[in-house]
This record gives structure tokens, sequence and C-alpha cells, in this order.
């Protein structure tokens, strides 16, 4: 495989691809724009029609399911493409202004049926491009400087919140429609910037797969040898390393989407108040996600999630340990840290375990899948337990999950295969 290396990835080995970095952090900023509107203003778009809490969760669940079978097979899929626009940036070129038209018509829909169409079209086109900006990442960067160019495109994703925060501020008394056209308009302008800068034909990662295609290296890798390659590792990394992602994925999403009631039922805060306290959290995790990744890239992606986990854990138990206000937020924020360590290299992690840069598409895929899975099952669970004692139990429960996620990540034996060894350099 060696031999299929092109020059410039040795020659370039270390380096930050800074241009491919910053354009990725683009399209990502884009894409979850998009989503993050989606999530704040379609659940009240679907309260017009029904009252029933469970319908409302149930409809805003259908994309997290529709993103567990879409999204390692379109990964895949784009891992095979060959076209003179690359290999991902075909994908995003044709979904992005696809996607736009049916979330644009969702404020219009007029019945519930209308709605449920609209919701199911966009999120069937979103999911199918969504793991593909992420794998542009491990396309142009060598593993040592992944997690760095994943750092910049985490701090893209967490000012996505403010920006659907501005619209819903702004924009949505005034005029519903235009506050879903916003998000739409800048997902295909920056998409298309992306497209016609970005270069995708000259990554390292789409020459190595030419020329894989060319000594018949790239062509065997169908889905079903790349999960019974992963559920055969000798010693079951990929699969400890996904299930830490549920469940570290799934601890999170639960501390996120449970304390608004927790902030009302146990500190007495009101719904508004309740609602801001994940702006402290926001604000801590920009700040840590590129120095963090700074370190990550020196330290070890293993070492820096594992130590990011039991930071999470103390900020679920400095939260549990007293019933106020300021150490509620003190919890919160240190738990925020510690998941930013997990937020920028899980799926670097994932990237470079994967047997070869032939796969990284559906290795991005199967990361997707996994955290899906944990912010889905992960409120239900601690939830329950919440049921069965108390709200007050709620940053007690979130750190037992954590614990388990911590297991999981020990559990983790290598930081690179030999695939991603040979074709980038020592990491």
């Amino acid at each position: 495989m060696n031999a299929a290396v092109p020059a410039e990835t040795s020659a370039t080995a270390g380096k930050l691809n800074t241009r491919a970095a910053m354009l990725v952090a683009l399209a990502v900023f884009a894409q979850e724009s998009v989503w993050n509107f989606y999530d704040a203003q379609v659940p009240a778009s679907i309260a017009q029609y029904t009252t029933s809490a469970a319908l409302i969760g149930l409809l805003m669940g259908v994309d997290n399911a529709l993103g567990i079978v879409l999204q390692p097979l379109v990964g895949h899929l784009s891992d095979r493409t060959r076209t003179r626009w690359g290999r991902r940036v075909p994908y995003l070129v044709v979904g992005a202004p696809v996607a736009a038209v049916f979330f644009v018509l969702i404020p219009h829909t007029g019945s519930l049926g209308a709605l449920v169409v609209c919701m199911f079209l966009f999120a069937v086109v979103a999911n199918a491009f969504k793991p593909l900006t992420d794998a542009l990442t491990p396309d142009f960067q060598v593993p040592q400087r992944r997690s760095l160019a994943n750092g910049i495109a985490k701090v893209a994703t967490s000012l996505t919140i403010i920006v659907s925060a501005l619209i819903s501020l702004l924009v949505v008394d005034r005029s519903l429609g235009l506050a879903f056209a916003i998000p739409a308009v800048l997902m295909v302008c920056a998409m298309v910037i992306v497209a016609l800068t970005i270069r995708e034909t000259r990554s390292p990662g789409y020459r190595r797969a030419l020329a894989d295609g060319r000594s018949g290296g790239g062509g065997g890798w169908s889905f079903r040898r790349v999960v019974g390659e992963l559920v055969h590792d000798p010693d079951h990394s990929r699969i400890f390393l996904l299930l830490g992602i549920v469940a570290t994925a799934g601890t999170w999403a639960a501390m996120r989407s449970q304390l608004t009631p927790y902030a009302m039922e146990v500190l007495g805060l009101s719904r508004g108040e309740a609602g801001s306290l994940t702006l402290p959290a926001g604000v801590a995790f920009v700040a840590a996600a590129v120095p963090l990744s700074f370190v990550s890239d020196r330290a070890g992606r293993r070492r820096m999630i594992r130590l990011g986990l039991v930071v999470m854990v103390v900020g679920c138990l400095v939260a549990f340990s007293v019933t106020s206000l300021p150490v509620t937020i003190t919890g919160i924020v240190i738990a925020s840290f510690g998941y930013a360590a997990f937020s920028v290299n899980g799926v670097v992690l994932m990237w470079n375990l994967a047997p070869s840069g032939a796969v990284t598409g559906a290795y991005s895929g199967l990361y997707a899948v996994a955290a899906a899975v944990g912010a889905s099952a992960g409120p239900a669970l601690i939830g329950g337990l919440v049921d069965l004692t108390d709200w007050r139990y709620l940053f007690l429960h979130s750190s037992m999950v954590g614990v388990a996620a911590l297991g999981l990540f020990l559990l983790v034996r290598r930081e690179i295969s030999s695939g991603q060894l040979a074709e980038g350099g020592r990491a």
C-alpha cells in the first residue's frame, strides 16, 4: 500500500491544511445552522396541530432514525464515488439545495400531513449528506492534525447555536417564512463556496482512492466487508469505541435535554431562566475546543478522551452536590469542558482506526449512527432513572453513565490502524 501513497503526503506530514480546515468548518457551520433551527422551531410547528408531547417527540425523532439507516450507507457510497468534483462534494452540491427547498416549505404547510411529508423529505436528504462534510477532514488532513482540524469544525458547530437563537429572537415573530429561509440560504451559499474552492480532487485522500482503484486495492471494500472487518477486529477496539460514543453522547444529550425541567423542578427557576442555562456550557465549549485539539494532537486522543470523561463525571457530581444555581452552573461548565475533549477527538479516533482511508466516509457514518443512538437512548434511560427516584438525582444518574463510558474507552487499546499509519505517517 505504501507504493500508492502520493508523494505530497509524506512531504506535508504533520502539517495542518488550514485552508481545507476552514472550508470544512464553513460547510459544517452552514449545515448545522439548519439543523439547530430545525430542532428549535419545528416542534412549535407540530404543536399547531397536536397537543400530544409524545407525538411531537416521535416526529422529531424521525431524523435520528433515518440517520441510523442512511448515514453509513451514503458515507460508504461516497467512498466509492469518483467524479471530476471529487467523491464527497457532488453529494453536498446536489443535496444542499434539495434539502433547502423542503426546509423552506415547512412553515408554509397547511396541515399536519403536509408538514410531516416536508419534515420527512428534508430529513432524508439532509441526513444523506450530513456525515460527508465531516469525512472531508480525514481526506485532507494527516492523522497527526485531525483533532485540530476537527476542533475548528466543532467551534463552527457551537456558533450555530448562537445563530439559531438570534434568528429565533429577531425574525421568527416578524416572519416565520423568512426565519426558515435564512438558514436555508446560508447553507446553499456556503456549500457552493466550498464546492468551488475546496478542490477535493487534489486531496491526499482522493488521490489515494484513485491509486487504490488503479491497483485494485480500493474496489474490495463492500459495505459488508467494512462491517465484517469492524466486528472481527482482534482486540475489539472499534466496537468498544462505538459503545463508548453511544454512552458519552447519551450522557451529554440527557443532561442538555433535561436541564430545563430539572432547573424548574429543583432550582425553582422560570422556564425562560431554566432554558438559558445551556449558554454557559456553550461558551465553555467554544473556549475549550481549539486548545484541547492542539493538546490532543500531541498527547494522544485516547488519553484526552479519558481525561475528559473524568472531568465530565466530576462536573456532574459537582452539580449534584448542592442544589443551588451557582453550583449547578459551575458543574455544567466543568462537564462541558470534559465533553469538549470527547467531541473533538471521538470521530478522529474513528477515522484513525479505519482500516484504510478508502472507508473514512463509511466510518464517519458509523460515528454518526453511534452518536444518534446515544442521543436517543441516553435521555430515555436517564429519564427513566429520574422517574424511579427524583429530579434531584439527574446529575448523579448522568455521572453513572459517564463512568460506564469511561470504562468503555479504557478498553480502546489502539489509536491508529496499520492502514492509516501506512497512509498518513507516524501518529
